[in-house]
């Protein structure tokens, strides 16, 4: 596991995101904002969804959008509702994949992007984020018969990750500090890259842990597969939506101390990682301290210490 320290740096940036791009968000008018106004006048909020990013952001067995990271985005959409006086506020929920979610949300395709997003100081230059909403970090998935332990195991062998991640980046940094000679594979989205592993064309797929334990889970394949190696980055979570609109990053902000006040950010923390799941699996995550801490720090209740 990664150091103490190392985390909570990452959460300290993580708080810097926020921080900066409400800051970045100054201005403002009279009425309501850009994407809030035309939310309104459609009565319609779109959700980015990910058809493969278990418990986040997945398709249950009909087809429909389900996650944690939904609902948080469902409380999101339900404050945007009193913000601009219309509680009936429809949802459409609109598929984007790892490559192309920052666009859908720059070139307002999108209201809200619902996935496993990590927010960091690149992205947080184009885009803001809600509050943390989960830790995670680049690990490999390998067939359990495998030999690898770490990704200097690797060494001339093919890797696959998903384009558009941090993993990629993270994996490609990795290759060229250490000269590890990696033949780095992509896959359209993390089902793909996962088949790739399935089909033998990759010795070991990288991305963030929770999301290779999720798919391992999804498809009943603990006896296939298994997670391993160091942390190869540190991806701090959050909702991602557009920059510039200081009334609606309140209203994402307001959101997540509401669900911190009323305690009900770790109960929906363990309906996705610790409870059985609505499609049946289990994931088995027990909430980690550091993301325990960033949830006590969004209470704003009576007699909370923060």
């Amino acid at each position: 596991m990664r150091p103490l320290t190392a985390i909570s740096g990452g959460l300290l940036l993580a708080a810097c995101l926020l921080a900066s791009g409400a800051s970045a968000q100054t201005g403002g008018s009279e009425g309501l904002s850009p994407t809030l106004a035309a939310i309104k006048n459609a009565h319609t909020v779109r959700l980015g969804y990910r058809e493969s990013s278990p418990p986040f952001s997945f398709l249950d067995p009909s087809g429909r959008p389900i996650g944690y990271s939904l609902e948080l985005c469902e409380a999101i959409v339900e404050e945007i509702g009193v913000e601009v006086d219309d509680p009936n506020l429809k949802i459409d929920y609109v598929k984007v994949t790892s490559d192309d979610r920052i666009d859908a949300v720059l070139q307002n395709k999108i209201d809200l992007e619902c996935g496993s997003t990590t927010a960091n100081s690149e992205r947080g230059k184009r885009v803001a984020f809600s509050p943390l909403m989960f830790v995670a970090g680049t690990k490999l998935m390998v067939p359990k018969a495998s030999s690898v332990q770490s990704l200097t195991d690797l060494k001339g062998k093919t890797i696959v990750v998903t384009k558009g991640t941090t993993n990629e980046q993270a994996i490609q940094a990795a290759d060229k500090k250490s000269s590890l000679g990696l033949n780095i594979v992509v896959g359209a989205d993390h089902e793909q890259s996962y088949q790739m592993l399935v089909d033998g064309k990759a010795d070991a797929f990288a991305t963030d842990d929770i999301l290779l334990s999720g798919l391992i889970v999804r498809h009943k394949a603990q006896d296939r597969f298994r997670v391993t190696g160091d942390y190869l980055s540190y991806d701090p979570y959050g909702i991602m939506f557009r920059k510039g609109e200081p009334q609606l990053t309140a209203v994402v902000e307001r959101t997540f101390r509401k669900l911190g006040s009323s305690h009900d950010l770790v109960p929906l923390y363990n309906k996705w990682f610790t409870a059985r799941m609505p499609t049946g699996e289990k994931m088995n995550v027990p909430i980690s301290l550091q993301l325990e801490e960033a949830f006590k720090a969004m209470d704003d209740s009576a007699g909370a210490s923060n």
